[in-house]
């Protein structure tokens, strides 16, 4: 009788072993992580585009990027190698580029940097035009193109310089702030 008592004992004790090693572990870094929200790491892509559309569906801007590097705790999105196209209000089509941007999701506005050369044609005249800098930032929403660097501004074989521009893709308006010299041939 003893012997049966010791076997059903043991068969009872093999039992619980078996359910209490079968249960999944939690680990300590495991246990102390629940309940905590992870940190969001963003996004990072490689030969990317973004394509912002208007209501109508239609783009209202392209970024092309060598790499494309989201920084979540200041909502940018870093950029490399970047060329971006744009239509102004009469439609043209106006390409930008530069070594690298930034780009605020909330504000809409892009910042260009390193060797930026902005190219277009000029509404009504249909000149070709070219803006180079070493910074300048394009405010996507108000279609307004700033620096406050020198800058060139290049059209139909004429070229101004000058310190500071505020270019209005709405009003069709090019201004240079300050330290303007220009060289027209005749």
């Amino acid at each position: 009788m003893t012997y049966r008592v010791l076997g059903l004992m043991a068969l009872l004790a093999l039992i619980a072993g078996v359910v209490l090693f079968s249960e999944p572990q939690r680990s300590p870094a495991l246990a102390t992580a629940v309940g905590r929200t992870a940190h969001d790491p963003g996004y990072s892509a490689l030969n990317a585009q973004l394509v912002q559309t208007g209501p109508d569906g239609k783009p209202l801007y392209t970024l092309d990027a060598a790499q494309m590097r989201e920084q979540p705790g200041n909502d940018t999105v870093m950029l490399d190698q970047v060329q971006m196209g744009f239509r102004d209000s009469s439609g043209g089509q106006w390409t930008a580029r530069a070594q690298r941007g930034e780009l605020g999701q909330e504000t809409g506005v892009v910042q260009l940097e390193g060797d930026v050369h902005v190219v277009g044609t000029l509404p009504h005249s249909q000149q070709p035009a070219e803006i180079s800098a070493e910074h300048l930032a394009f405010d996507t929403r108000a279609q307004v193109v700033t620096t406050r660097d020198p800058v060139t501004f290049n059209v139909a074989g004429h070229q101004l310089e000058g310190t500071g521009l505020v270019a209005s893709l709405k009003d069709h308006r090019v201004q240079l702030e300050s330290a303007v010299h220009g060289t027209f041939p005749p």
